[in-house]
C-alpha cells in the first residue's frame, strides 16, 4: 500500500541517454520542493545485481532465460527492501532502471518483450511515471565510448538498436518520453515540466 504522497518514477533508456544525471537532477528540485526522496538503481547493490553488474562488466551475458531471472530476482528484493517501504511512507521514489528496462534490453535478447511486460506489471509496483529518454543509438554509444570506461556486454550498436526499437514500440499510459539529445540542462527543464505535468508535484514549472 502506498502513502498519500507517495510515487514510484522510473527512469528508462538507452545507455548513454543520460538516466543517471537526470534522476540526480529532480532529486534535487523535488528535494526544494519539500518531498522526501529515495534515489535508487538497477541492478541493485544486493547479491543478485553484483552477480548480474560483475558479469557485464566483464563483456560476458548469461543465457537469456537465466539473465532474466537473475534481474527478475534482483528487482524482488528491491522492491521488498527498498521500493515498498519508501513508498508506504509517502516517500518519491526515483529509480536508475526498473522493469521496461528487463522489457527491452532482454526482449533484444529474443525474449518475448510483450510477455515480459504484462509479466511486469503483474509482478511489481506499476510505476505512477516512467521518465523515457529517447536517444539514437549512435549518440548513446558514443557517449558510453567518451566515459572512457570499457564497455558493458550490451554496449554494441547492433544490441542498441534492437533496444531502442522495443522501447519505441511499448504503448503503455504510464510511459512519457522526453528527447535526451539536447543539453543537460534543456532536458532538466522538460523533464520537470513532464512531471509536474503528470504527477503535480509542486515543482513550479
Amino acid at each position: 500500500m502506498k502513502g498519500r504522497s507517495s510515487r514510484l518514477v522510473a527512469f528508462e533508456g538507452l545507455d548513454g541517454c543520460g538516466k543517471t544525471t537526470q534522476v540526480a537532477r529532480l532529486a534535487a528540485r523535488l528535494r526544494a520542493a519539500g518531498h522526501d526522496v529515495l534515489v535508487t538503481r538497477e541492478p541493485t547493490d544486493g547479491e543478485w545485481g553484483r552477480r548480474i553488474r560483475a558479469k557485464t562488466l566483464k563483456g560476458e551475458r548469461a543465457a537469456p532465460a537465466e539473465e532474466l531471472r537473475w534481474f527478475l530476482e534482483d528487482r524482488r528484493e528491491h522492491v521488498e527492501r527498498e521500493i515498498a517501504p519508501a513508498l508506504e511512507v509517502g516517500r518519491v521514489v526515483l529509480t536508475d532502471r526498473y522493469t521496461l528496462s528487463t522489457v527491452a534490453y532482454q526482449g533484444a535478447c529474443g525474449l518475448d518483450w510483450r510477455a515480459l511486460l504484462a509479466e511486469s506489471e503483474a509482478s511489481f509496483p506499476v510505476p505512477d511515471l516512467v521518465v523515457l529518454l529517447e536517444i539514437e543509438p549512435a549518440v548513446g554509444m558514443q557517449r558510453v565510448q567518451a566515459r572512457g570506461a570499457a564497455p558493458e556486454a550490451f554496449e554494441d550498436r547492433d544490441s542498441l538498436e534492437r533496444v531502442a526499437e522495443i522501447f519505441h514500440a511499448i504503448r503503455v499510459d504510464y510511459v512519457a518520453r522526453v528527447s535526451g539529445a539536447a543539453d543537460p540542462d534543456e532536458v532538466e527543464a522538460a523533464v520537470a515540466a513532464c512531471v509536474e505535468r503528470r504527477l503535480g508535484l509542486g515543482l513550479g514549472v
